[in-house]
């Protein structure tokens, strides 16, 4: 294994002039925020489900949905600008990532650093907001520890290559996260499958991303299952985790007491991520992003569309 190159790159400053608009549009860029609908909607299922046990009520509050939106952004800005910041070096050396926001020098690392301060204060005042207007004080006691393992990934492909694993199960608490940030009192088994099926899902995916930098993390000391593995190998555990989720999302419905609106919506996941595994093959990676953002987005947001209605129909009057 070739020994890394942690050198640390010039904190070159942003181009000036730049737009209003343009810097959004970079700044989103940097942080992959589109991706956020990856997570997101299992989060709003999770507040649904939960929300159903609140005594007197029997679901969310619009402010309680505000508030686990904001921590959800903030929590995922935290751990992106974190990985951008840590992996900078790395990604300077690979053709793929060479053009990301801080390599390319539009984005210093200075600046990143005060986003990510920003972003962890933004996380910090949604926590609070809990106890503040819902007595509920679990999610200041938690945030900091859930912030510290999502920011450990960047670390994890350093010497595991289960590190898409790593990834996964630490998105995947977001839907506990949410389900205690709304009724902890509630959480239970429904809670956990969620959070496995999650798990499964983006580790999954997260091996058919990384097959695009097999030769770049050998040639880096890198770890991946794709890179230490082999692809062919690593394309068969990423359809058996696609497998174990849609088996994890049948079981969520029988024991969170979900409907056919619901099943239908297990059964659209089926399909998608059929159709996501038969686009990468061994020695074809043309269609990873296709593979990655387009199918993965519509898995997510067609899976929480679909529970959330099943939930709303069978709930009484909301809000």
């Amino acid at each position: 294994m070739q020994p890394l190159d942690l050198q640390p790159l010039p904190d070159i400053p942003p181009r000036s002039h730049r737009s209003l608009l343009g810097t959004v549009r970079v700044w989103g860029e940097a942080i992959k925020f589109s991706h956020s609908i990856f997570a997101l909607p299992f989060a709003v299922m999770a507040v649904f489900l939960a929300g159903r046990d609140i005594p007197g009520r029997g679901h969310p509050s619009i402010g309680q949905l505000v508030l686990v939106v904001i921590c959800m952004v903030a929590a995922r800005s935290v751990a992106m600008t974190f990985n951008r910041i840590v992996d900078a070096g790395i990604d300077a050396r690979n053709p793929r990532t060479a053009g990301r926001a801080i390599p390319a020098g539009l984005i210093s690392r200075h600046a990143a650093t005060m986003f990510l301060v920003l972003a962890m204060g933004v996380f910090g005042a949604g926590c609070l907001g809990f106890r503040a207007y819902y007595g509920n004080e679990w999610p200041l006691w938690l945030g900091g520890p859930v912030l510290l393992l999502l920011c450990g990934y960047s670390y994890a492909k350093r010497f595991t290559r289960w590190s898409h694993f790593y990834l996964g199960s630490a998105i995947a608490l977001s839907p506990p996260a949410a389900w205690v940030a709304i009724h902890p009192d509630s959480l239970g088994w429904p809670a956990l499958v969620l959070m496995a099926a999650v798990a499964c899902w983006i580790a999954g995916f997260d091996i058919i991303y990384s097959c695009q930098d097999i030769d770049v993390d050998r040639r880096d000391g890198l770890f991946s299952l794709p890179s230490r593995s082999g692809p062919r190998r690593a394309l068969a555990v990423a359809r058996a985790c696609h497998a174990a989720t849609v088996a994890l999302l049948l079981v969520l419905g029988a024991v969170a007491g979900l409907g056919w609106i619901y099943l239908s919506g297990v059964a659209l996941v089926a399909v998608l991520l059929v159709v996501e595994n038969s686009l990468v093959h061994p020695d074809d990676y043309s269609r990873v992003n296709v593979a990655f953002f387009t199918v993965n987005g519509l898995v997510s947001l067609g899976l929480g569309v679909l529970a959330v209605a099943d939930i709303l129909l069978a709930m009484p009057a909301v809000w």
